[in-house]
């Protein structure tokens, strides 16, 4: 995929996110893309590939959003980017000058999608490369649920320090909060502390705090909160605040 877009794009400067995505994983590269795409320049091209459907009828896509492009499969990997940034102009590539002449059954990341982000690099308009789309698909992401007693969310994904990732923002926390002492506990195992760094629990203990992309996270001081709990994604966190 670097060869083929530095043939078109030469003076490209290429920026890898990620290449730790669990294999056919969608919701993790999702999330990825969606905690790293604000921290590039503006008028970045992101190419984007988890595509577990490759070689299928599903549809490739480029869309400019945030001040930003990207090129992905058509199979949600940009939905949590586009509830953050809602998209200006999504279109199907479909404009086969845009593309490798021979398209890989199982590559289309080499043969379809790096190309059109290069071309999209040199210049070329976006609208050049298909027509509109205006039924993208989304992913089924969950959304945080909160009354007056409880602050319901999940687990979205584990790290690879084994800390597990929740869909409960810092915003929505402290909304909740509002000032109080909270407890929390994921699947009933009770978290003792809220932190604001590492450093503030004891070695080997479990604990909550923000990471980098602003979500709650449970993690074990030095250990994995993963292997410790024996909890994956899907696991239910309860914040409720102390009477």
């Amino acid at each position: 995929m670097r060869g083929v877009a530095l043939g078109i794009c030469p003076d490209a400067t290429l920026a890898d996110i990620t290449h730790d995505i669990p294999p056919q994983d969608v919701l993790a590269g999702a999330l990825e893309l969606a905690a790293a795409f604000k921290y590039f320049p503006q008028g970045t091209v992101f190419l984007c590939v988890v595509d577990p459907g490759v070689g299928s009828a599903r549809r490739g896509i480029a869309a400019a959003a945030g001040g930003f492009t990207f090129v992905a499969p058509d199979n949600g990997l940009l939905t949590l980017v586009f509830r953050e940034a809602p998209p200006t102009r999504v279109v199907e590539l479909t404009e086969r000058q845009y593309a490798r002449p021979d398209v890989s059954r199982t590559f289309e990341g080499r043969d379809r999608f790096a190309p059109a982000a290069a071309w999209l690099a040199t210049g070329v308009a976006l609208t050049a490369l298909g027509p509109p789309v205006r039924d993208w698909r989304a992913l089924d992401v969950p959304e945080p649920r909160a009354d007056s007693a409880r602050l319901c969310g999940v687990v979205l994904r584990v790290d690879r320090f084994g800390n597990l990732v929740t869909n409960i923002d810092r915003r929505r926390f402290e909304a909740f909060a509002a000032g109080t002492r909270v407890q929390i506990a994921i699947a009933d195992h009770p978290v003792p502390a809220v932190v604001a760094t590492y450093a503030e629990a004891e070695s080997g203990s479990i604990c909550a705090l923000f990471g980098s992309s602003d979500r709650l996270e449970i993690a074990v001081v030095n250990g994995s909160a993963a292997d410790r709990l024996e909890l994956t994604r899907g696991a239910e966190v309860v914040v409720r605040v102390k009477p």
